[in-house]
């Protein structure tokens, strides 16, 4: 047999370890050089492995490599042999040798199966570590001798130099791409940190995050799940999944079960989740959300929790169409990013709930600003009777409760009044009391006063509207002629009040409103349901506590303190001095039976103030001229006709409001229109220059 000179081996190593970048190219490269020196048909580099203790095949090459054992070998292999004992073992002639030399049973049986009649194992040893053994086989029997085991170990130095530093060069760039990867990680999340901490706008949050991921990872589903503590509850927040080959049925404010979905499973453990297509599976995801993924081809899967604060604010979820798509260092990239989006997430979610507030603090600045502009109908309770004392009990009894009321009454019995009284005396006054005319408000309109609308809902929402239910949250909703509220919007409605949850027009997102009703009407609702004029699980719900409001002639005991009450406040305003009032004339008022009740009184005692010259109250000056009284109801007032009477009273009322129209150029509503110097609502003054027959024409 015949080696190569030393010289040129070594020269041949040395060009090896400086030509490879991979540790596996160079073991390959270098048995093939090791032809040029030492004849084998096979030879086999087997490294020690300090982490299992084992020696590990690192290359098998030549003509019968693959008969050769490959993968882990233990100490008591004849390679750990010769590792542990730092010698050759030779074995010129596998059928000729004595085993029973070496604790090595199963060394032969081995060699005969791969057809191996000589073999070597030489150490791989440095100055610095023993590496491990390099062996040489041969199907030929003496190829490896005695006499040659100098050259043999000559050869072997210089391997076990050139893998010494093909290891130490390996070690010293696997390190390098860690620390650049690690600098990558870190630039990538201060990149995420820097681009999601100016994002305060949970829609443009949500936006920048898609985008960051898609720089981050390559996949094909991406979505965000916030949990909604107020009604406990998951809800897919946002989705984007470009790749669909077919509608996606998913949509912004699904509600995502806590079981039985892949989700659910992150957020109520907190845990990050990999999933393959093996794993992602109906049987073991047994929801509807999981056929809809699976359906659109999702294959794996990688859910991440959003912690901040060590709260879980929800999940973020990348998914892909490939079976094995995401690895473990994938999530742990993954797992990083979402820590930085969930504090983000956070303060978008702080800085909207502060909006919100605000909002809603500006809007109940402005509604109550107009509640103290607008004069009410009179500013306390004026009464003793009998009647009276019965409503004010009931008031006190449902007052502490929260129970939905319905007053029932004619118009103009103070029905608002009596609502404002449960408010006051309610664990609810120190909140908002908001107050909504149904009958007021036009059909397409009540809607959005109901419930608000957002920007662009329909043509004109120019900017988002929190509406009366919203605004009355923690407070009393006082629903004003819920009569005449439309049957389409009746249903929503219903489901505010018993779900205390309802959408915007033009909104998906679901807002919470915890809200005390009471509902007036001077309508027949039982009427209105047997003719499908209102909803009767509406009416239901309406009438949990109903109180009939009694009319004024039911009341003569109260006139009188009525009449001095108006007296006296209207003069205040008007700064005259009435401080008396003609028997004959109080007598005349409180057996009149005043059709228009409690309202048709304080009007006609405004008008005989403004007439009033002097300081006893002038009744003549604005006679009686009540409409009949109604069916059943007798009207006998002594020395007045009350059809005659009607007329002049509807006259001199003609005249005077045409009179404040001329002073007012024609102007109704406003500061200085005629609404305003009358003490009127503007769409009462309307209603009764509609009535009376006036149109504006004084410009």
């Amino acid at each position: 047999m015949s080696f190569a000179a030393p010289s040129q081996v070594s020269l041949d190593l040395a060009e090896l370890t400086s030509a490879h970048l991979d540790i596996r190219g160079f073991f390959r490269d270098l048995a093939e050089r090791l032809k040029v020196c030492v004849p084998f048909d096979f030879v086999k580099i087997v490294l020690y492995d300090p982490a299992t203790n084992l020696m590990r095949v690192e290359v098998a090459e030549g003509p019968i490599a693959d008969r050769v054992t490959r993968g882990d070998l233990p100490l008591t292999s004849a390679s750990g042999w010769t590792w542990q004992r730092q010698e050759p073992l030779l074995i010129p002639d596998t059928e000729d040798f004595d085993y029973t030399t070496l604790p090595l049973p199963q060394l032969q049986p081995a060699l005969r199966r791969c057809g191996v009649r000589s073999q070597v194992h030489l150490p791989l040893t440095t100055a610095r570590q023993r590496l491990g053994v390099l062996v040489f086989g041969s199907e030929r029997v003496g190829t490896y001798r005695r006499e040659d085991l100098d050259q043999l170990q000559h050869v072997t130095a210089q391997v076990a130099t050139a893998v010494d530093q093909a290891i130490s060069y390996e070690s010293l760039r696997s390190h390098q791409d860690r620390l650049q990867k690690e600098r990558d990680r870190f630039r990538l999340l201060l990149d995420v940190s820097t681009a999601l901490s100016s994002k305060l706008d949970l829609t443009a949050l949500l936006q920048e995050i898609f985008v960051l991921l898609r720089r981050m990872l390559r996949h094909d589903y991406t979505s965000v799940a916030l949990y909604h503590p107020e009604v406990d509850q998951l809800r897919l927040e946002a989705l984007e999944f470009p790749s669909a080959d077919k509608p996606v049925t998913l949509a912004p404010g699904l509600v995502i079960p806590f079981d039985a979905t892949a989700t659910g499973t992150v957020f109520r453990t907190g845990r990050p989740l990999l999933l393959t297509r093996d794993t992602f599976t109906f049987e073991r995801y047994p929801s509807e959300i999981t056929r809809l993924l699976i359906d659109q081809g999702i294959a794996s899967l990688c859910i991440v929790p959003l912690r901040a604060h060590n709260r879980v604010l929800g999940t973020l979820t990348a998914a892909s169409l490939g079976a094995e798509h995401f690895s473990p260092a994938d999530l742990d990239l993954f797992v990083q990013v979402a820590h930085q989006i969930a504090i983000a997430m956070d303060n978008a979610l702080a800085y909207k709930q502060i909006s919100e507030l605000k909002d809603r603090l500006r809007q109940e600045k402005l509604y109550l600003e107009g509640e103290m502009r607008t004069e009410h109908n009179f500013e306390e309770i004026v009464g003793q009777s009998a009647p009276l004392r019965r409503v004010l009990r009931q008031v006190e009894t449902v007052a502490p409760t929260q129970a939905t009321v319905l007053v029932l009454g004619e118009t103009g019995t103070g029905k608002e009044l009596i609502a404002r009284a449960i408010h006051s005396l309610s664990d609810r006054r120190d909140r908002t009391f908001v107050r909504l005319n149904c009958a007021a408000i036009p059909t397409g309109l009540l809607e959005s006063e109901l419930f608000g609308h957002e920007r662009g809902a329909f043509t004109g929402a120019v900017m988002t509207k929190v509406g009366r239910l919203e605004l009355a949250h923690g407070g009393t909703l006082f629903l004003d002629e819920v009569g005449e509220i439309p049957l389409e919007v009746q249903p929503k409605l219903l489901r505010a009040l018993q779900e205390k949850e309802f959408e915007r027009l033009g909104s998906a997102r679901t807002v919470r409103a915890d809200v005390r009703l009471i509902a007036a009407t001077n309508r027949d609702l039982e009427q209105m349901v047997a003719e499908h004029q209102f909803r009767s699980d509406l009416f239901y719900r309406l009438n949990v506590f109903p109180m009939q409001i009694p009319p004024l002639r039911d009341r003569p005991d109260d006139i009188a303190l009525l009449v001095r009450h108006f007296v006296a406040r209207f003069a205040r305003q008007m700064k005259k001095t009435i401080d008396r009032i003609r028997p004959e004339d109080m007598e005349t008022l409180t057996t009149w039976h005043w059709p228009g009740n409690i309202r048709e009184l304080e009007n006609f005692i405004e008008r005989a103030v403004i007439l009033t010259s002097g300081q006893v109250l002038d009744v003549l000056a604005s006679p009686l001229r009540p409409t009949p009284p109604p069916a059943g109801v007798h009207a006998g007032t002594p020395g007045i006709s009350p059809t005659g009477a009607s007329q002049r009273l509807q006259d001199a009322e003609r005249e005077h409001i045409l009179r404040v129209l001329r002073e007012t150029h024609g102007v109704v509503g406003g500061p200085d229109g005629a609404a305003h110097r009358l003490g009127l609502k503007r769409t009462t003054l309307q209603a009764r220059m509609k009535k009376l027959g006036i149109t504006r024409q004084f410009r």
